[in-house]
Order: C-alpha cells, then sequence, then structure tokens
C-alpha cells in the first residue's frame, strides 16, 4: 500500500497530485500529517505543500475542465467529508489522464460521487442564505452565528458580500470557529485567538446587544405568530425544508 502525507489542505492536496506524478507513484491512502501509519503500508511519503506545484495542477484542471466541474471539486473539498480528499485524488488523476473532459461521465462512480456530493454542499450552501439571522451588536455591526452541516459559507459569503453592502457585519461559523468580516469595503476571513459565549452559543448577552434590538427581535417574532396559520402547520414539512440544526439560530424559533 502506497500512502501519502500531507497537511490536510486543498493546495497540499494538489501537491501530492503533482509529486504523485513526478514520482510515478499513486497513494491508495491519504493521511494528515502526524496520523499513525497503518499496518501494510510498503511506501509512504510525506508531500509539502508548494503554491507553484498546486498552481500548476489546477490550471492544468481549468483547461480540461469547465468552470461548474472545478467549482465542483472545491465544494466537495469544503465538504469535510472523511474520504473526500481520496474522492478528489481519483478525480483528479482521471481528469489529467484522460483525452477529454470526464464531468458527463455520469457511468463513472467516481464522477457520479463528486457530483453528489458537491451537490448537498451547494444544498447547505443555499441553507446558510436563506437561515442566516443578523444581531446588531452595541458597537454598530450585525452579527450573524451559523453551524452548517459541511463547511459551506466560503460559497455563500458573495451572496451577503453583494445583499448587505450598506452595513458593516459578521458572519461567524460557530463549529468551525472562523468567520468573514465586512468592513463597508472589504470581506476578510478572521478567527478569534480568545472564545466567548456569543461565539460559542451565538447568542448575544444583554450588553452586547443595540439599545434597540431586543425590541426588533420582538417585532419579528410576532410578524412570524401573525402570518402563522395554526391549522396549516405541517412539522414534519417544515424540518424538511428548514433544517433543525438551522433553528437554534432563528430569530423566531426562540
Amino acid at each position: 500500500m502506497t500512502v501519502f502525507f500531507y497537511d490536510k489542505t486543498f493546495e497540499g492536496l494538489l501537491t501530492a497530485v503533482f509529486e504523485a506524478y513526478s514520482r510515478r507513484t499513486f497513494p491508495e491512502q491519504l493521511l494528515q500529517t502526524g496520523c499513525l501509519l497503518p499496518l501494510f503500508a510498503e511506501d509512504v511519503y510525506t508531500v509539502y505543500s508548494q503554491d507553484e506545484k498546486a498552481s500548476r495542477v489546477w490550471t492544468a484542471l481549468e483547461k480540461k475542465l469547465s468552470v461548474y466541474a472545478c467549482r465542483m471539486i472545491r465544494a466537495v473539498w469544503l465538504s469535510e467529508d472523511t474520504d473526500s480528499d481520496m474522492l478528489l485524488f481519483r478525480y483528479i488523476r482521471k481528469s489529467i489522464d484522460s483525452p477529454h473532459s470526464i464531468e458527463t461521465d455520469f457511468g463513472d462512480d467516481v464522477v457520479m460521487s463528486v457530483m453528489k456530493l458537491a451537490k448537498c454542499v451547494y444544498g447547505e450552501a443555499e441553507h446558510v442564505r436563506q437561515f442566516v439571522r443578523f444581531q446588531k451588536t452595541a458597537d454598530g455591526i450585525y452579527y450573524a452565528p451559523i453551524a452548517p452541516k459541511y463547511n459551506a459559507l466560503p460559497l455563500a459569503i458573495d451572496y451577503f458580500h453583494s445583499r448587505f453592502s450598506d452595513q458593516e457585519w459578521v458572519v461567524f461559523d460557530t463549529l468551525r470557529k472562523y468567520g468573514y468580516h465586512y468592513d463597508l469595503k472589504q470581506v476578510e476571513p478572521f478567527t478569534f485567538n480568545e472564545e466567548s459565549p456569543a461565539l460559542l452559543t451565538g447568542k448575544l448577552l444583554p450588553e452586547q446587544m443595540a439599545e434597540n434590538e431586543v425590541m426588533f427581535q420582538d417585532f419579528w417574532k410576532s410578524y412570524i405568530r401573525s402570518l402563522t396559520i395554526r391549522e396549516r402547520l405541517n412539522p414534519k414539512l417544515q424540518r424538511q425544508h428548514m433544517p433543525v440544526r438551522f433553528w437554534k439560530f432563528l430569530t423566531e424559533k426562540q
């Protein structure tokens, strides 16, 4: 068995592809650096991420695949699925080795798996766009917590940039402990060195809220209640269209 160790970054994965072709040995397993070596590993190689090598592989893919297929590759990476890196390695290898584009070869298990997983991530990105609720803080910044199943926030952040370009905001992934901040000029990713209860729970403390924030939240809850037709409530259908994992951050569900 051939095993490649790498740093579990997207650039590291592309570098691993480059090194595999350079060495003419292709891994049967990709592991994060520091993981235990599996039994029966005969060939072990450690990949060190290099932007130049990663860029060369990505450029080759852009020549072989459509823009949509390249976006699917990034979406699958954001899925954080346990075997997504090995799935992508196989997909990238097939793309490079094939004389024509493989993206519509739906009879291939690898191609179908990539498409299905990417579809799931895109669906979660749509949920992020739908179920984010902003709270105004005491310093005038609009804060929105989110905890998606997949790391879909990067796919949704352009929507917030275009939709809320006239106000300063922060969207924060409480599961992955990173977010994006828009300062009325540009959007920048960020992380916090120190964790606060507001970041962990997604709920601002009373002293952290703007003076009229509680009032507006109450207005929103009243508005939702006034629209509700209790005779037509369908909890099962509601959970289907509004996954329960998002409820803890929805103002109207508090």
